[in-house]
């Protein structure tokens, strides 16, 4: 009886291989203990330097809306007055959104630019709302000088000054509550806008100007941090 010649049987290393690969993927699923620590490590450095940052961000944000609000309204009752050749007066006004809005508020609640044709700082009835502005940015308080409640130009489209005894409004202090505190880029978080007699706005951000200013008054933003 011939004997039957032994064959060796090797294995296909290409298979081989692809075996191993797929034990591996079935193997390593999820994280290990070491990859999750440093995960939640990296996240809370994120947190940590970027939740200040955006609160800061928004707060900015809100100052810099109020501020380019107000100047807006002063540049379209200038702008007006020379156009129109007529009065234009900018008051508080406790309402400015209603059907009726009237001078009887504080500019923290709103405030309206009107046609002021009888130059007395009441808004009748028959004078046009030019642009109304409603209650301030949440979080953002107005420190006003004298207390003033109005702006008015003449038909020269220049200041008209105080109308009957009433205080015109020269300085508006408007900080939240980081107070006067330095922020980015070396300026005060808050903001000042400031009116000339002849009637040009503008918004100062130096601090030693705007804590000046507030002594003057007798007034303050809060303390800060």
């Amino acid at each position: 009886m011939r004997s039957q010649p032994f064959i060796a049987c090797t294995r296909d290393p290409v298979d081989t291989g692809r075996k191993l690969a797929r034990m591996n993927l079935r193997i390593q699923k999820g994280v290990t203990l070491y990859e999750l620590l440093i995960t939640l490590l990296v996240v809370g450095v994120v947190l940590t330097l970027g939740v200040p940052n955006m609160v800061e961000f928004r707060q900015n944000g809100r100052m810099t809306a109020s501020a380019n609000d107000l100047i807006a309204a002063f540049q379209l009752a200038r702008t007006e007055s020379a156009r129109a050749k007529d009065n234009i007066t900018i008051c508080a006004s406790k309402a400015p959104m209603s059907s009726t809005p009237a001078c009887d508020g504080t500019w923290d609640e709103g405030y309206i630019v009107f046609v002021d044709s009888d130059g007395d700082i009441i808004r009748d009835t028959d004078e046009s709302v030019l642009r109304r502005h409603d209650i301030v940015e949440p979080g953002v308080q107005l420190v006003v000088a004298n207390d003033a409640s109005f702006f008015s130009y003449g038909a020269t489209g220049l200041g008209r000054g105080d109308v009957g005894g009433n205080p015109s409004l020269t300085q508006i202090v408007m900080c939240d509550e980081r107070g006067t505190t330095t922020a980015a880029g070396g300026k005060s978080a808050a903001r000042m806008f400031v009116t000339s007699p002849l009637g040009r706005a503008n918004i100062v951000r130096e601090k030693p100007t705007i804590e000046t200013a507030l002594t003057n008054m007798g007034k303050s933003c809060p303390s800060g941090s």
